[in-house]
């Protein structure tokens, strides 16, 4: 039998905007909050699902550079760019990464400054 990733952790200073902004980009709900963490996931499922939740954790120290780990999501009911629309509207930003401007996907960071990539939609 091999393992399954059941949670992404994500350090991060403000747990409860962290959440807010990955629920609506992900259409997720919060499972839990504790010790000052958030943890969400798909709807009517939570922990134990077949996608991972996230988890929010507090740290006090800053990010400092690209992350060495990160999310990519794609559209499931539109094309890339009215998703890139939305995304931007709820507070992503576009991302510098070193990408070339060739790429079929566009680099963005979360409120916190969390890259991550949008990919065209998969059909």
């Amino acid at each position: 039998m091999a393992c399954r990733i059941s949670e992404l952790i994500v350090d991060c200073h403000d747990p409860e905007r962290l959440a807010a902004f990955w629920c609506a980009v992900l259409d997720f709900e919060v499972i839990e909050r504790k010790d000052g963490w958030v943890e969400i996931g798909p709807p009517g499922t939570g922990f134990g699902g077949l996608q991972p939740t996230l988890i929010f954790e507090p740290v006090p120290e800053p990010k400092r550079g690209k992350l060495r780990l990160h999310i990519d999501v794609n559209p499931t009911d539109r094309d890339q760019e009215a998703e890139l629309e939305r995304l931007l509207k709820l507070g992503a930003a576009p991302a510098d990464v070193g990408q070339t401007g060739e790429e079929d996907w566009h680099v963005l960071a979360d409120p916190e400054g969390n890259e991550f990539c949008l990919l065209r939609r998969r059909l």
